[in-house]
């Protein structure tokens, strides 16, 4: 019997009924279907002006009427015999078997099958299965699915024509030993709290609920069954607002480490984060694909000090303050993904560097681990930077910068740079180097000497001229043969050395932080 809310099958589309009687204007009864493929439906639930249902996806509604086609579903257990039980043919029979690989044109005989489909089709030892688009819509006895497979580990029901968590529950407390629940692609009714879904989820530590439109009130009310829930996956549900709301929901004890917000809506930062304060174990968060605009500072009272893992790729941030703000948000993030923001694409020349130096504790940056050469390199041009284009004062510095003072005690202050209005001609854009053709220093007296006594050598070269180039420039100023050598060290404002080695050798002498008056001790390899 079709009723509101129910899920039915038509022609291989899944959709849920939301009305059913007559339609103004046409005899008999119709059935006001919602379907789960946006491309199926006609209207929203209206006709001729009046409104019999409504859609929670605008233009996925139409009307059908009922037939012997329309699929309503099958228990668990037929569709699991069905998948995974081949029917037999009598023992001792020999059959014809077609190889796949010959499209056909290849069959060989085979004698007794039975007994190899005997033994695949004991149930019971099944750990994994998978009824993903298999019609199930209802559970079965009590006792009947834990008698025929008790070793379920994980379980794949997407796409299924289940619509009420109640029967969820009733084929989870068959499943003693159920850790993995894949639901991606249902429509469930609102899960009412009551006590038939409590103790139904206790072994349960990964929950996969993508693309199933249910609010974050519901996906809250849920969870809270599972006392072991650890991997959460919400992506594809169209969130928008995603917050703790006290009035509605208490503090979780859910041990949750891993939640994934892949592909909604979610816009506003602190909204999300005070939802993710109630899983005081949270390490993993994934919010790509949203719209995620700013980072605050955070309050005293918030932040996420467990996280080391988080996914922003692909929001809309802009500027580089919601980069510095998201160190005081997770202290210990180890991870980060960036790629697709605009304040990325924007510095697409120097953006990695100027994350990492405002991130102390990040390991890794969209994938790639962060050496500690390359942490050095991308600090001293923090530095630079933020001489270079950052405010004057060493208040503003801090406060625009919160590494500002660490780094600076780290690496020594860089000199100020006095600017002058200068015309934009290719004169005014070249930068001046100081040579010193020298051998390796031992000590700092020793650098200190060769400083002072050494010939000084100025070039001329463009902040875009890469350092295999200026290499090349190098050897030609000071008389070095073709082939040898060279080997530069730049000299710090606390006359510490930063080899310049080959392996930076494609990058430009911006990005390695050269600039007017940078002095290179140079000698032969």
């Amino acid at each position: 019997m079709t009723e509101p809310g129910l899920r039915i099958s038509y022609m291989d589309y899944i959709g849920t009924v939301r009305f059913i009687g007559p339609v103004e204007g046409t005899p008999g009864i119709w059935l006001g279907i919602e379907w789960d493929d946006p491309t199926r439906g006609k209207h929203d639930g209206s006709k001729a002006g009046k409104r019999y249902f409504t859609c929670l996806v605008p233009g996925t509604g139409s009307f059908l009427r009922p037939s012997a086609n329309i699929c309503h579903g099958k228990s668990f257990l037929e569709a699991l015999k069905s998948k995974y039980i081949e029917a037999y043919h009598g023992s001792g029979s020999q059959e014809l078997v077609v190889l796949g690989s010959s499209q056909g044109a290849i069959q060989v005989e085979a004698v007794n099958l039975d007994k190899v489909r005997a033994k695949l089709s004991k149930v019971s030892f099944l750990r994994e299965v998978s009824l993903d688009g298999e019609s199930v819509a209802r559970s079965n006895p009590p006792g009947t699915i834990q008698d025929t497979c008790p070793n379920i580990r994980g379980l794949d029901l997407s796409r299924s024509l289940i619509h009420s968590w109640e029967t969820i529950a009733a084929i989870a407390r068959e499943l003693p030993s159920l850790q993995r629940l894949y639901l991606n692609q249902n429509r469930f009714q609102r899960p009412v709290k009551n006590d038939h879904l409590n103790g139904c989820f206790d072994p349960l530590t990964e929950l996969r609920l993508n693309n199933t439109l249910m609010t974050w009130q519901d996906i809250t009310t849920i969870i809270a069954t599972m006392p072991k829930l650890q991997h959460l996956e919400i992506g594809y549900n169209g969130l928008t607002d995603v917050s703790f709301d006290p009035n509605h929901q208490s503090r979780s004890t859910v041990p949750v480490r891993t939640v994934n917000l892949d592909s909604n809506r979610i816009y506003g930062w602190e909204r999300v984060c005070s939802a993710l304060l109630n899983f005081p174990f949270l390490e993993r968060v994934v919010l790509a694909n949203n719209q995620i605009e700013n980072i605050p500072s955070p309050t005293s009272q918030q932040g996420l000090p467990q996280l080391k893992h988080l996914s922003l790729s692909f929001n809309r941030l802009r500027l580089w303050g919601d980069i510095s703000a998201l160190a005081a948000w997770a202290p210990s993030l180890g991870s980060l993904t960036l790629i697709g923001n605009p304040v990325i694409a924007d510095h697409a020349q120097n953006a990695r560097p100027l994350v990492i130096a405002r991130l102390a504790t990040l390991q890794t940056l969209d994938g790639a681990l962060i050496s500690a050469k390359e942490r050095r390199d991308a600090e001293l041009y923090y530095l630079s930077h933020v001489v270079n284009h950052g405010p004057v004062s060493d208040e503003e510095r801090c406060q625009e910068h919160p590494r500002w003072q660490e780094l600076c005690s780290k690496y020594g202050k860089p000199d100020e740079i006095v600017s002058k209005p200068a015309p934009d001609t290719l004169k005014s854009r070249l930068l001046e180097l100081t040579l010193y053709r020298t051998s390796k220093p031992t000590n700092l007296d020793t650098l200190n000497n060769q400083l002072k006594e050494g010939k000084e050598i100025i070039i001329r070269v463009l902040p875009t001229m890469i350092l295999k180039t200026l290499r090349s420039k190098v050897r030609k100023a000071l008389g070095f043969d073709t082939k040898t050598g060279v080997v530069m060290l730049l000299v710090m404002n606390d006359c510490a050395l930063v080899a310049l080695e080959e392996d930076r050798d494609s990058h430009d002498l911006s990005w390695i932080g050269l600039e007017t008056g940078s002095r290179l001790l140079c000698f032969a390899s």
